[in-house]
């Protein structure tokens, strides 16, 4: 498996397998050097995977080396491929994250909203002004969107829920596949999303727990989307491709008409 971090390759995780029979058939020359990879969804076809699995795979060989991600463009195999890193352990995937975090955090809004005091309300509301600040600032930390999630955890009064989101988060932050797809988000213009915070706080506020629960999993669901649109790079060239095309077929009608 390809290990950047020198931990021991877990062999389960499928966008890593994926990763590495890419990187395999690149050394065996089905894709040389400099050549685009095909688009994602006929990769999703060939391994019979999901289009975000494709994503993590692509964006892990991106780190090790072997492929260079061209906004607008493509995949492109790099020159060095061959010589670049074959065994890295990149952890569990952002899309993978994102999945318990909508079980769990979804379920802990909801207990949450059981029991939680005005104390923490407020606790959550000075978190939400201080995310609506930090949306303002460069670079953006996220740490006030982590805040909030963990304080909705803590006032679940279970220890064990609290435990889980804690290693959720860690794991968020400290995976290199997931640190890189947030880094992409954060390049594209995302910032987190008040209005969707902003519903969870209100849904906690009134100690509605299926409302809570709702909106944690909306929230979170979206950032799913935000991370799908922010990885996209096979379908802008899809989308250039069919605007050479238009362009080409009414340059032609125009010269035609000149000509008459």
């Amino acid at each position: 498996m390809i290990n950047i971090t020198g931990r021991h390759a877990q062999p389960n995780r499928l966008y890593q397998r994926v990763a590495e029979e890419l990187a395999n058939a690149i050394r065996q020359g089905e894709y040389p050097a400099g050549s685009r990879l095909p688009a994602e969804r006929k990769l999703a076809e060939r391994f019979e995977i999901s289009r975000p699995t494709v994503r993590e795979a692509i964006i892990a060989l991106e780190i090790a080396g072997i492929v260079e991600v061209r906004g607008g463009s493509g995949v492109y195999v790099c020159e060095e491929a061959d010589s670049a890193s074959n065994t890295t352990d990149l952890d569990i995937g952002p899309f993978d994250i994102l999945e318990a975090r909508i079980l769990f955090e979804g379920e802990a809004a909801e207990l949450a909203a059981r029991q939680i005091t005005d104390e923490e309300i407020a606790e959550l509301r000075e978190a939400l002004e201080a995310m609506v600040q930090e949306n303002d600032a460069e670079p953006i930390c996220e740490q006030a969107d982590e805040n909030f999630h963990k304080l909705i955890a803590r006032a679940t009064k279970n220890d064990a829920v609290v435990a889980v989101c804690d290693l959720l988060w860690q794991m968020r932050n400290e995976s290199p596949i997931s640190a890189r797809i947030h880094e992409k988000v954060r390049q594209s213009g995302s910032r987190p999303r008040i209005e969707e915070h902003r519903s969870v706080l209100d849904a906690l506020a009134r100690r509605d727990p299926a409302g809570a629960r709702a909106a944690m999993r909306n929230h979170l669901t979206a950032v799913i989307q935000q991370l799908l649109d922010a990885t996209e790079a096979t379908a802008i060239e899809d989308a250039r491709k069919s605007v050479e095309k238009d362009r080409s077929r009414f340059s032609l009608i125009d010269r035609a008409k000149a000509l008459t």
